[in-house]
């Protein structure tokens, strides 16, 4: 289920632990004993795969309990979509279908390379 995504700051490479993508950045918000978390990173892995400057980052919210509350995470999984700057642009919980996935990363790297006004 796709959320309506309230406004924070930008992630950051630091807060992730990992370089962002150059296009997207797919990011799941896990748990380690958390089933419906292994199907969502198949999921992620299969559509970053497809489109070139996505790159997925697996966070265990044990390990993030600040990120986590910042970010407003109740449940695993919790997957956060952001651009090329960190900034969040959608938000999924539970196990995404992959052609949800490949919607959204069409309109965050879309938007990407859309010309100004």
């Amino acid at each position: 289920m796709s959320e309506t995504v309230a406004p924070v700051e930008p992630l950051t490479a630091r807060e992730l632990g990992a370089d962002l993508g150059e296009g997207a950045t797919l990011v799941e918000i896990a748990s380690a004993f958390c089933q419906p978390c292994r199907a969502a990173r198949l999921v992620l892995e299969h559509a970053a795969s497809t489109e070139p400057g996505v790159r997925v980052v697996v966070l265990d919210v044990a390990d993030h309990l600040a990120l986590g509350e910042r970010l407003h995470v109740l449940s695993t999984p919790t997957v956060l979509v952001l651009d090329a700057r960190g900034a969040v642009r959608h938000r999924m919980t539970g196990v995404p279908r992959l052609a949800q996935v490949r919607a959204v990363l069409a309109d965050v790297l879309g938007s990407a390379t859309a010309p100004g006004p």
